[in-house]
């Protein structure tokens, strides 16, 4: 049990880095935030549906979306199970990247992977 609460930490934790990484605000009180699931404010101007459509399209990834007021301003994106994988949690991170900078959103492309990969790094050790 141990083990399986340190590798969803680790997902949770590397996903926030990345998603921080990207310049992108996470949503909530971190101090209280769950590791299984990650949310992330969508940014100003992005087209939150039509990203969450083309990671299912091009890449088979989902992401959560929001329910009443947060409807339209937040993703939620989870990291258990299966996808508190490290090279899942770097995959969803590249292709998000992938898909906002092709929406237009002018991010620090890259960064979200090493910032990711660092957590990772750190949590093994």
């Amino acid at each position: 049990i141990e083990a399986r609460v340190a590798r969803h930490r680790a997902a949770g934790d590397a996903m926030a880095a990345g998603l921080r990484a990207m310049g992108l605000t996470l949503y909530g009180d971190q101090s209280h935030r769950m590791f299984n699931v990650v949310g992330v404010e969508i940014p100003p101007g992005a087209p939150g549906e039509a990203v969450r459509t083309e990671m299912l399209d091009e890449f088979g990834i989902e992401i959560g979306t929001s329910f009443g007021p947060l409807a339209g301003r937040i993703w939620r994106i989870g990291t258990m199970g299966y996808t508190a994988r490290k090279e899942n949690v770097l995959i969803c991170l590249a292709a998000l990247e992938a898909m906002l900078l092709s929406a237009g959103f002018k991010l620090p492309a890259g960064q979200a992977v090493q910032a990711a990969m660092k957590v990772f790094d750190e949590a093994a050790s």
